[in-house]
């Protein structure tokens, strides 16, 4: 038994997760691998007939994990999670734009599906440790609370989609990439003699709609919806129509191509509201709001927030986030007042809420101030 604990290893067979496996083993952990299918076309209804698999749940992905481990002398197990991903994220992901909003499936998955399966299947294993390829880090704060914080590599910072994971998990996590650049990754992959990985292109899309078209996508899993959104109207922030859309579950805040309207200068979708199957345009400073309301909130470094307390928000991945102030709310939402306008907030994405390089917490949008 190894002195620094056993350790489960979520490994996809990409660079990121190889490197955690083997970095983790070569430190003396005992390493467990452990790759987690969680869908495929048949369960997602993409439709895509002899269409080879992409992501992170191809059957050369699983074997690339498996023969690290096998080389490197530890073991490895594939683990089927489909029917639970698909109940939960792939539900979730149309559920959220039939309402008119804009899903973040991989936080959902990773938060509510991954870790904790992780952490299911640790427990049955004996491990100590959960680990995973993500560029972030982890420690005990002062306070005893587990604190997410940012990855070295801004370019490649996660910490952004693990702010749901709570303290139980989060007291078990290990993420050794935090600490390191992606060239430095590159360079260990090869070190531990793996060219072709070190070379592995990235893959970005969502996992099961592996050719970006989530337009496709919901068409082929909700049967009729075509039909019975298509026709709606366009209309200004006045209530003008200005034209017929192709169903508002097909747009999204800030979108300013593929409208299939003119009007002889930039217009962005600025609201959706699916109770009329509307969408309203306007102009880009109407994307640009100074409130905003989210719910589903999870906090990381402190157990509570005071009111009026600091923040760089960040409202999606790539935000480099906007200087707010934290207001909680009797009904356990957190009002978000921007000291400058924030752009295009979307209902249904990650607010995120940072002290420094800290997660202080984050929650899922609900809207942005009706008066901004």
């Amino acid at each position: 038994m190894s002195q620094k604990g056993k350790v489960l290893v979520a490994m996809s067979g990409g660079i990121d997760s190889t490197v955690t496996a083997l970095m983790l083993h070569h430190q003396g952990y005992e390493v467990v691998g452990i790759t987690m299918k969680t869908w495929d076309y048949a369960a997602s209804g993409t439709g895509a007939k002899g269409k080879k698999e992409t992501g992170c749940c191809n059957l050369d992905s699983f074997n690339d994990a498996r023969a690290a481990a096998v080389q490197h002398g530890f073991p490895h197990y594939i683990l089927d999670i489909r029917e639970e991903f698909g109940d939960f994220v792939i539900n979730n992901f149309v559920d959220e734009y039939l309402s008119g909003r804009t899903p973040n499936p991989c936080v959902l998955c990773n938060t509510h599906i991954k870790w904790r399966a992780l952490l299911k299947r640790a427990d049955a294993m004996n491990c100590d440790y959960i680990a995973t390829g993500h560029y972030a880090k982890v420690r005990q704060h002062t306070k005893g609370r587990y604190v997410i914080s940012k990855g070295v590599d801004e370019t490649k910072d996660q910490s952004y989609v693990l702010w749901g994971l709570q303290q139980d998990l989060l007291s078990r996590t290990l993420l050794p990439l935090g600490g390191f650049r992606k060239t430095e990754i590159r360079q260990m992959a090869l070190d531990f003699g793996y060219p072709e990985l070190a070379k592995k292109a990235e893959s970005y899309e969502i996992c099961f709609v592996p050719d970006n078209d989530y337009r496709g996508f919901l068409k082929r899993r909700v049967e009729g919806l075509e039909e019975r959104v298509i026709g709606g109207n366009f209309v200004d922030k006045h209530g003008k129509v200005l034209g017929t859309h192709k169903g508002y579950p097909f747009y999204t805040i800030g979108q300013r191509k593929g409208l299939d309207i003119t009007f002889g200068k930039p217009v962005y979708v600025t609201a959706i509201i699916p109770e009329t199957n509307t969408v309203v345009l306007g102009d880009e400073e109407d994307l640009n709001k100074r409130e905003m309301h989210v719910g589903r909130i999870n906090l990381i470094k402190y157990d509570q927030i005071t009111p009026g307390m600091e923040a760089v928000t960040k409202i999606r991945y790539k935000d480099k986030g906007t200087l707010s102030n934290l207001y909680p709310q009797p009904d356990g939402t957190v009002r978000v007042h921007f000291y400058e306008e924030a752009k295009g907030i979307a209902p249904g994405q990650s607010a995120v809420f940072y002290e420094g390089d800290d997660v202080i917490g984050g929650g899922n949008i609900l809207r942005p101030a009706l008066l901004s």
